[in-house]
């Protein structure tokens, strides 16, 4: 019916255990693509099994591909899984996917990539959750990317005006900026008025707390919302590598310098699971369940 030479090519088609592939071929009377098809509905429930653990581990990727590019984050169950070479050449192909198609939202991507999660959640034998991602594609500029600690954060970021070494050097500084120092905007502009108001009342709290006159409070808030928007606004900030200078300074001299006129664009930074509910194990319990 099948030889041992197929029961190895059915386990590397699709990265099931030997025995669970021999059944399957069994099952089909030898027939590769039927045991494969058998094989997809068993990994079909152990996908269904697993979908109600929380997968907060994981990894973000990038990839750019000339002027498009993508920043993805995928969720799995442990940092052990994470760091291995197939569940991080799934995330990439996640990526290879957004990057080469039009994908509407996280919910189509899912969905048309719904065969490769469940073929992977089989492989891997971890809940696997798409989680997000982000797509540029930029007609005047250029797109950069920086993944941090083997995929705990990453970034992608668009510089307009020039495709240059000056301005891919000044793209990657600006990469590596907003990964250290989390900005959530560009510019001070940027903030919605809610947040800022949200903010200036706060501060005005804290200040009226502190003991000051009413009437310098105004004052202080104005020069702690200065500060505010140098910790939350990337061309207010601090460059990480020249703390003498502000990042929107040292635009200035690149541009000056290089006879260029870059502009920071946007940019989206993806920390790994911020936000998600991470697992809590009980070492105690995990012993008592393994002598059961």
């Amino acid at each position: 019916m099948f030889t041992a030479s197929d029961v190895k090519e059915l386990r590397e088609k699709t990265g099931v255990g030997m025995m669970d592939c021999k059944k399957a071929l069994t099952e089909a009377n030898g027939d590769m693509e039927k045991a494969i098809e058998i094989l997809r509905e068993k990994g079909m429930a152990t996908a269904a099994k697993k979908a109600s653990r929380i997968a907060a581990e994981g990894i973000v990727a990038a990839l750019i591909k000339g002027n498009v590019g993508a920043l993805v984050e995928v969720n799995c169950e442990t940092d052990f899984v994470a760091k291995g070479d197939a569940y991080q050449s799934f995330v990439g192909g996640i990526a290879d996917y957004v990057v080469n198609n039009n994908v509407a939202d996280v919910d189509a991507l899912i969905a048309a990539k719904q065969t490769e999660i469940i073929e992977a959640t089989a492989k891997i034998g971890e809940k696997i959750s798409v989680r997000r991602f982000a797509k540029y594609d930029t007609a005047d500029g250029i797109l950069e990317s920086y993944i941090h600690m083997g995929g705990k954060v990453g970034v992608l970021v668009e510089v307009t005006g020039a495709d240059c070494e000056a301005s891919r050097a000044f793209a990657h500084d600006v990469a590596l900026q907003i990964a250290a120092a989390k900005p959530s905007y560009v510019f001070s502009s940027e903030v919605p008025q809610a947040e800022l108001d949200k903010e200036k009342e706060i501060l005005t709290a804290q200040a009226l707390n502190e003991g000051k006159p009413a009437a310098i409070v105004e004052k202080m808030v104005l020069g702690r919302i200065n500060k505010y928007y140098k910790d939350v606004c990337l061309m207010d900030q601090q460059f990480v590598k020249n703390p003498d200078i502000s990042i929107k300074q040292y635009l200035a001299s690149v541009n000056k310098d290089n006879g260029l006129n870059l502009a920071v664009k946007r940019f989206v930074r993806y920390e790994m699971g911020e936000g998600l509910e991470k697992r809590v194990d009980n070492f105690v319990d995990e012993v008592m369940s393994q002598i059961k």
